[in-house]
């Protein structure tokens, strides 16, 4: 089997400290490399589009809600993961391109609605072509079988030991 950079790591360590068990760490590395990889490549997957991936993230939320493809601003700061202080900062920025609106919450004179305009549409439907054949090209080195067996281990990661409120 081919050995990694994380392999000459855990290998540095165990001539130092031959008592450590290092397994775990090596999980973790690769991962948190996998992460900063995984954040490079979806940035270059959107770049064409002139698109971020905080904009992604916030109209992809909206996308999947179905019609009329709105949230509250709340509800969309947590599904995107952020404090109603940084996604009132990034309603704005997609505001002033029109890929989104807002407009008054009925029901709470303090909330808004945040909705995709039909351009927002248009952009979010093209840009999750691009993450997803993007995230083909990262995996094309797995069979379908090991894809599902590494997203079961990494769920089973997540739901044992980490706050689902956030997805990233």
């Amino acid at each position: 089997m081919k050995t990694d950079a994380v392999d000459d790591i855990l290998e540095q360590w165990s001539d130092e400290r031959p008592e450590l068990e290092t397994q775990s760490l090596g999980v973790v590395i690769r991962i948190m490399s996998l992460s900063r990889a995984f954040l490079r490549e979806a940035d270059e997957a959107l770049a064409p589009m002139e698109l971020e991936l905080f904009e992604y993230d916030a109209l992809s939320a909206l996308r999947r809600q179905g019609r009329p493809f709105a949230l509250p601003a709340t509800s969309l700061a947590r599904e995107t993961g952020l404090s109603s202080g940084a996604m009132t900062n990034r309603i704005d920025k997609l505001e002033e391109r029109a890929l989104v609106r807002r407009k008054p919450d009925k029901s709470d004179r303090r909330a808004v609605i945040v909705s995709l305009t039909s351009e927002g549409k248009r952009m979010i439907d093209a840009a999750i072509q691009l993450r997803l054949d993007a995230a083909d090209e990262s995996l094309q080195g797995l069979s379908d079988r090991e894809r599902s067996d590494l997203a079961s281990l990494l769920r089973k990661v997540r739901l044992t030991g980490f706050d689902q409120s956030e997805y990233s």
